[in-house]
């Protein structure tokens, strides 16, 4: 299972919110590529980069602070927040991002991220953000009546290859993984090459145990982040 260490930026500084609300943000550097750099010191094979003020507003804002991190570290790196045009995905993947994360606009249009990945192939990956079950979009403030599962199975007849699944009642939260919903979401695409990155609520080492024990191959991988800035896990812990 891939453990990728959040980095998620606004206003150019390293933060994490609870339930993906703006207002509800604890600061924990103003130097992302730092951030970026210890964790790569750690262990990590694989950072998840958000730009969190882009997910809002739907315009990147935190360019510098993503190229300075791109510019500190060997290992790869994946952007997402606020990347609904082909212009923005394109330069992200040009400054040297390993994935694009589109999540908003995949909603919109299955015929966009389709396109997508055929030009980019496994370079553009999805990300179904889910509260109660269904779908939301503009950096999680609005709702839709799409259920995540079938997001996701639309999805992986569309080609993508990967797909990031955040509970987003659990994210920031420190209360464990939503793991019937994250088993719910690799079951529903068994059969498919397509897998999960589960996202939200990892409290301690046992939580992603937990997620490990749920013995679904589709499920590829965790991102944790809370966790790891309060000190409640070492990423070496759950990497060995």
């Amino acid at each position: 299972m891939l453990i990728l260490p959040a980095i998620d930026l606004k206003g150019g500084k390293v933060v994490r919110l609870r339930q993906g609300r703006a207002d509800d943000a604890t600061i924990y550097s103003d130097d992302p590529a730092a951030v970026a750099r210890h964790w790569e010191r750690e262990g990590a094979r694989y950072l998840h980069v958000v730009d969190l003020d882009a997910a809002f507003e739907g315009e990147p804002k935190n360019w510098p602070a993503l190229e300075q991190i791109l510019e500190s570290v060997r290992i790869p790196v994946e952007l997402g927040g606020g990347l609904r045009t082909e212009e923005h995905i394109a330069r992200a993947l040009e400054l040297g991002v390993t994935r694009a994360i589109v999540g908003t606009k995949a909603c919109e249009s299955l015929d966009f991220i389709a396109g997508l990945v055929n030009r980019h192939g496994e370079r553009v990956v999805a990300g179904v953000d889910a509260r109660d079950g269904f779908v939301a979009v503009r950096g999680w403030v609005v709702a839709s009546t799409l259920r995540a599962v079938d997001f996701g199975r639309q999805l992986a007849a569309a080609g993508v290859k990967t797909i990031i699944y955040t509970d987003i009642a659990r994210d920031g939260m420190l209360q464990g993984p939503n793991l019937a919903a994250m088993a719910e979401m690799a079951d529903a695409l068994a059969g498919t090459p397509t897998g999960v990155i589960a996202s939200g609520g990892i409290s301690c080492a046992d939580d992603v145990r937990r997620l490990r024990a749920l013995g679904t191959p589709n499920l590829v991988g965790v991102i944790i982040g809370k966790a790891l800035y309060d000190g409640r896990l070492a990423l070496r812990e759950v990497l060995e």
